[in-house]
């Protein structure tokens, strides 16, 4: 069953674009990726929650969103505070947003953290943070929205995970692992509520010049052999011969959350300029 454009709800502008008239709930959305799907979407008409642990980063967001072009942007981003981890929070924050702007069309699990280090060495901390935030944060998210997208028969979920999932990493147990599991559930979320017209995917990208990519950037050297390769950790380098830009993974969701993908669930789309050699 194809996603409808449902109009638009109390406070919430209809806009235009292919996403007019839309809800969608963005996590992770105060930096990076994160950001960069949440102005995809808005820019396409949806009315976005923008949500992150804190509320810097979205409130500055919504800030930029609503002062471009004077405010005649299609869409709109409102900010939330929410930490994913939380699944009271979660599910209170799902429930605000419903209540003002409409029931979410689309999800899109973005939040995540990355404790690198060597496998047998990670700390129980390290290892459970990583779980709690990559993984059971997008548990929570789901469940908090999958049944009311099943009872009205429509609805996008798109997990935003990562490469390492599919490869292994050195120095990235913790966050592969998790990421692994975080695809995993996606699938089978999709599998669950495929006959209700809700579509689950995956997007995972390779290196993306992030907040996170740069702070495993040890030396100026480094921007270099992740697009040349490094033998001493395994990996073969990007062959399109770039780091990817936020914005390269957020046309990926754009695209899985839209019509033109009506007809594509449960899959992992690697966008990582052929780094897994997929």
């Amino acid at each position: 069953m194809a996603e409808r454009n449902t109009g638009s709800h109390d406070g919430d502008p209809g806009g235009s674009g292919i996403l007019a008239g839309r809800r969608a709930l963005v996590t992770g959305a105060g930096q990076g990726i994160g950001a960069a799907v949440a102005r995809a979407l808005a820019a396409q008409g949806a009315h976005v929650a923008a949500t992150d642990r804190s509320a810097e980063g979205v409130e500055a967001l919504a800030a930029e969103h609503a002062a471009a072009d004077g405010g005649s942007k299609p869409g709109a981003i409102t900010p939330y505070a929410m930490d994913v981890t939380d699944a009271a929070a979660v599910n209170s924050v799902t429930d605000t947003v419903a209540t003002r702007h409409g029931p979410l069309d689309i999800l899109v699990n973005v939040a995540g953290i990355l404790r690198p280090g060597p496998a047998a060495e990670l700390s129980d901390e390290d290892w459970a943070a990583t779980f709690a935030v990559n993984t059971t944060g997008v548990f929570h998210t789901a469940r908090a929205v999958a049944p009311g997208m099943a009872a009205r028969g429509r609805g996008s979920i798109v997990t935003v995970g990562s490469n390492a999932a599919g490869v292994p990493r050195v120095h990235m147990g913790a966050y592969a692992a998790s990421k692994a599991a975080s695809a995993m559930y996606t699938k089978c979320l999709g599998l669950e509520l495929a006959r209700s017209g809700v579509r689950c995917n995956v997007v995972a990208p390779g290196s993306t010049d992030t907040a996170m990519q740069r702070s495993l950037w040890q030396d100026p050297e480094a921007p270099r052999r992740v697009v040349d390769g490094d033998p001493a950790a395994y990996r073969t380098g990007i062959p399109l011969g770039r780091i990817a830009d936020p914005a390269d993974i957020a046309g990926a969701v754009l695209f899985l959350v839209s019509d033109a993908a009506r007809h594509i669930t449960m899959q992992e789309l690697y966008v990582d300029g052929g780094a897994t050699l997929r």
